[in-house]
């Protein structure tokens, strides 16, 4: 034991510090391994993949911080130059809140990650679902920006010629502060209505909403805009403060139910019986019918026509769209293979003494 003690001790300083720095690493590392594989094993077992999804976002953040670790223990080992100390101080003061920051951000990542998972959007009543999911994705970017934030201004504060700036120009901040809201006051008003959204909902995550004339869903809600998909795969971007100062249809409100209608003219002589008696046969055969209501009626009358509107329940408005054109297409062939004379015609009467009159 001696004759390595002196070994180690007729060694130049900067190859022991090395050994050290590497051994402390090495073994963080292995820790790491070691605790890691044991967390798998356990969360393998467990039929909740909620904790296999906290094990692996949370491998990068813990490994590093492990090292950090490591590093700062075997700091007090080490027979550094003053330079060599303010050195070590600057790069503590550096990664140690981007170290921090990193793993705060994937804990708010992975509480996110366990509402995805256990709420499924997928599902036919999803409203629950999509309310979880679009409250945390929200809360959650909110929660990853402030975060972020923190830790760049503590890693400045770290330096001391910017804590020096930071302190002297303390005193026009408040003057610096009123120019930058005044300049970014578009995105502080999206950033703000981004937080009034999460809590107010007026819309959610697959939400069927109509904006500025165009059909789609709520793909994604980020801090200041959202991303709708519309029905013919292109993407309306809209800024957030749009859905809470101008109005706009949301389909998805409280149930993801509607009633479809579709609107035929015919003649005024038509056979409304029949017609009623042929739209429930429709109806009722028709797989995309929830079941819960139908209806034909005659809604106006002209001189030449009469407007007859048909209603059927589906159980989301992608199946009433289709709901509606499969009525409108069994309804316009019953009627030009059974019912001829109930589509519309234009009536001439001949005044008998008017004919008589002509050469």
């Amino acid at each position: 034991m001696r004759s390595i003690e002196r070994f180690f001790d007729s060694l130049p300083n900067w190859i022991s510090h090395a050994a050290i720095i590497v051994g402390a690493v090495i073994a963080a590392l292995l820790l790491h391994v070691v605790l890691h594989g044991i967390a798998r094993r356990i969360a393998a077992r467990t039929p909740d993949s909620v904790d296999d999804a906290v094990v692996d976002l949370s491998r990068s953040p813990l490994r590093w911080i492990a090292v950090a670790v490591a590093l700062t223990l075997s700091r007090r080992f080490l027979d550094l130059p003053r330079w060599g100390d303010e050195l070590w101080s600057l790069a503590a003061g550096l990664i140690v809140p981007a170290l921090i920051g990193w793993f705060f951000v994937t804990l708010i990542r992975v509480h996110v990650r366990a509402v995805e998972l256990r709420y499924d959007i997928a599902v036919e009543d999803n409203l629950r679902a999509r309310r979880k999911r679009t409250r945390v994705a929200i809360l959650g970017r909110i929660a990853v920006s402030a975060v972020v934030v923190l830790a760049v201004a503590l890693m400045l504060l770290s330096i001391p010629s910017i804590r020096s700036i930071g302190i002297t120009l303390m005193a026009s901040a408040g003057l610096a502060g009123l120019a930058v809201g005044a300049a970014a006051q578009p995105a502080l008003k999206n950033v703000i209505a981004g937080i009034q959204m999460a809590f107010t909902e007026p819309i959610r995550i697959d939400d069927v909403v109509i904006v500025d004339g165009e059909w789609g869903k709520i793909e994604d809600i980020r801090l200041t805009y959202v991303v709708v998909a519309i029905w013919d795969e292109r993407r309306l971007v809209v800024p957030v403060s749009r859905f809470l100062e101008q109005p706009f249809e949301n389909w998805t409100r409280d149930t993801s139910r509607l009633l479809g209608s579709a609107f035929f003219w015919l003649d005024p002589t038509a056979d409304i019986s029949r017609l009623r008696a042929k739209y429930e046969e429709i109806v009722r055969a028709n797989s995309r019918w929830d079941g819960r209501a139908f209806v034909l009626q005659v809604t106006e009358t002209k001189p030449d026509a009469i407007e007859v509107r048909v209603l059927a329940t589906a159980k989301d408005a992608p199946t009433a769209f289709d709901l509606r054109c499969d009525i409108r297409e069994a309804m316009l062939a019953y009627i030009r293979d059974e019912m001829p004379e109930a589509l519309p015609r234009q009536r001439l009467i001949i005044d008998p003494r008017e004919e008589k009159a002509r050469p």
